[in-house]
């Protein structure tokens, strides 16, 4: 059993001063992929990932204290590979992917469009991109587990007040539509697969208490491959766990 976390962290030197490591102890899962890390490698103490066993790769943005993914694993992989193959999107640093003899993993951190119309006309071209690049890896690697901050809600059970967020980048028609399209490639939703609650969030804003009034957004997801699906044996979320305004999502899994 392999049990795969995502985290995006807003900050890994600012969620280590709040007890991450701590959990990452006691949780102790065998693959963690962090985005939003906002830091250099060399900016924090990457030894005491070594004492829990993990091997960190790790792809930060040219901007200082901006975006930033990490990956935290406990099974050595075949293959690393940094970025999408994009200097705009690689020089923010939202993608790594790892190879395993039978499987491949995916960590991104897709952008957010919320700051205004140039943002969201980039987050556009990311998703035509990540889509386009998953469409022909899918077919040399059919096992595909694709994890992170994907910044979109799929369904009005993903976000609170569905009726009062239709106009708001993250839950824009066409972004749902492109989540449809990407689950046609050959992904399921895996939380979706033990939950089809409402009121299941992994963001909060942090403005007029929203986390304590559970006023939240579903924007992290493992997307896994139909040809995994029956290998899931548990997905969850963890919103008591708090040193980010996201919270880590989880998948377990026979890889």
């Amino acid at each position: 059993m392999t049990q795969i976390i995502s985290y995006n962290v807003n900050g890994i030197r600012s969620a280590i001063d709040k007890g991450f490591i701590e959990w990452l102890h006691i949780q102790n899962p065998d693959i963690l992929h962090i985005q939003e890390v906002k830091a250099l490698k060399e900016q924090i103490n990457t030894e005491i990932f070594k004492t829990l066993g993990y091997t960190l790769y790790w792809f930060a943005a040219q901007k200082k204290g901006y975006s930033g993914v990490a990956t935290l694993t406990k099974n050595t992989p075949t293959h690393i590979e940094y970025g999408i193959g994009n200097n705009f999107f690689d020089n923010e640093g939202r993608f790594i992917r790892l190879d395993y003899p039978n499987y491949t993993l995916i960590n991104s951190y897709f952008p957010s469009g919320s700051s205004g119309d140039l943002r969201q006309q980039k987050k556009e071209e990311y998703l035509e991109l990540i889509f386009n690049y998953c469409k022909e890896l899918i077919q040399k690697q059919p096992n595909i587990i694709i994890s992170g901050d994907f910044n979109i809600c799929h369904t009005p059970i993903d976000i609170n007040h569905p009726e009062r967020h239709t106009g708001y980048s993250g839950f824009l028609p066409q972004e749902r539509e492109w989540m449809d399209k990407f689950m046609h490639l050959g992904f399921v939703d895996s939380f979706r697969i033990f939950n089809t609650q409402p009121h299941n969030y992994s963001w909060w804003s942090y403005r007029a208490g929203a986390r304590s009034k559970n006023l939240g957004w579903r924007i992290d997801y493992h997307l896994v491959s139909t040809s995994l699906r029956n290998a899931i044996t548990h997905a969850s979320i963890l919103p008591h766990i708090i040193h980010s305004d996201h919270c880590p999502v989880v998948i377990e899994i026979q890889l």
